[in-house]
């Protein structure tokens, strides 16, 4: 199931149980952190700027607060909302259940969370047009680029996020994935030729 938005989810649990049902680009909150994680705020807020998100948060209290927290940072235009029902339960890599004994967005069936993106709306990838589609950038552009495996490449990936207003901490996975969400391949492009 390919959805054009940008998904967002509590934690890596959540993110690694998503990828095995969607293609879309996933961000995850690092859970409470997101309340004083300002340049992760600012982030979310640009790719539903570019792209559209979709919350899919878990079913507790945490989960909504997290969800409200979001839905007070961006704007509702922008914002899709997708619920997972009230399941309890055990996820399987926990010995306990979580404080209220829910199942949360890891531990739901595949079919109850793509039926939840389908009625928060998910624009579906054959319902986006085909012109949209552009040359992804990809992890050897980033070598070739000396943003990975290189002497200084620490530098210019630092240069490069600063310049671009993102959180300088990602990962070079996630800077990829946040590459991809908000630029084209032409874009990042011409930002690397005014680094060097």
């Amino acid at each position: 199931m390919k959805i054009k938005e940008t998904i967002i989810v509590e934690g890596t649990y959540d993110k690694i149980k998503l990828g095995q049902i969607v293609d879309a680009p996933i961000i995850t909150t690092g859970g409470f952190s997101i309340f004083k994680d300002k340049a992760k705020m600012q982030l979310i807020r640009n790719i539903a700027l570019k792209t559209g998100i979709v919350v899919l948060t878990d079913s507790d209290r945490a989960g909504f607060m997290i969800r409200n927290y979001i839905k007070q940072c961006v704007p509702a235009e922008y914002v899709k909302h997708a619920y997972i029902p009230e399941i309890k339960g055990v996820e399987k890599r926990k010995r306990l259940p979580g404080k209220e004994g829910l199942l949360g967005v890891e531990g739901i069936s595949d079919a109850l969370i793509r039926e939840s993106l389908i009625n928060a709306g998910c624009r579906i990838e054959d319902q986006v047009p085909k012109e949209q589609k552009g040359r992804k950038i990809t992890k050897m552009d980033l070598f070739e680029d000396g943003l990975l495996g290189k002497k200084n490449s620490s530098t210019l990936r630092k240069k490069l996020t600063d310049k671009l207003g993102l959180p300088s901490r990602l990962s070079s996975n996630s800077l990829l994935e946040v590459l991809n969400i908000l630029y084209t391949y032409e874009q990042y492009k011409e930002v690397i030729k005014g680094l060097k």
